[in-house]
């Protein structure tokens, strides 16, 4: 089994996958009786179970350290966020801030909505899984 294949095995998934949809409440008028749920990702079950493969692997390879992957994006010079993050050349990356850069997007979910969503619309996250299929 190669190194990083709990997460490039989703290469040819993802390209086939729909990702998710947006839900936005439509029904609800923001009333004290009827408050209008906030907009979410309903993700699909192939996103559901990369994200968590994610954290299998970082729980799985300690040695990567991706619980500091804040610090690993900055030393590698990528400090501006989720903006940032779509505009990196990836192809130059050592696994360690390519998995920090997977880690920072699925992490960045809990406080943006989808964060995820995006970088696999955007193509980022799918980069990502070719440079590590690429180092492995």
């Amino acid at each position: 089994m190669r190194q990083f294949e709990i997460l490039t095995k989703y290469i040819p998934m993802l390209r086939e996958d729909h990702i998710g949809e947006w839900v936005i409440d439509q029904e609800n008028d923001g009333t004290a009786e009827r408050p209008i749920q906030m907009p979410f990702v309903h993700y699909s079950e192939t996103v559901q179970r990369f994200i968590e493969d994610v954290y299998t692997f970082a729980e799985q390879h300690q040695e990567m350290e991706l619980t500091r992957y804040r610090e690993i994006l900055k030393e590698n010079g990528i400090e501006g966020g989720l903006n940032d993050i779509e505009n990196v050349d990836i192809s130059n990356l050592n696994v360690q801030c390519v998995l920090a850069l997977i880690m920072g997007v699925v992490r960045a979910e809990r406080f943006c909505e989808g964060s995820i969503f995006n970088s696999f619309k955007s193509g980022t996250m799918l980069k990502c899984l070719q440079r590590l299929y690429c180092l492995e």
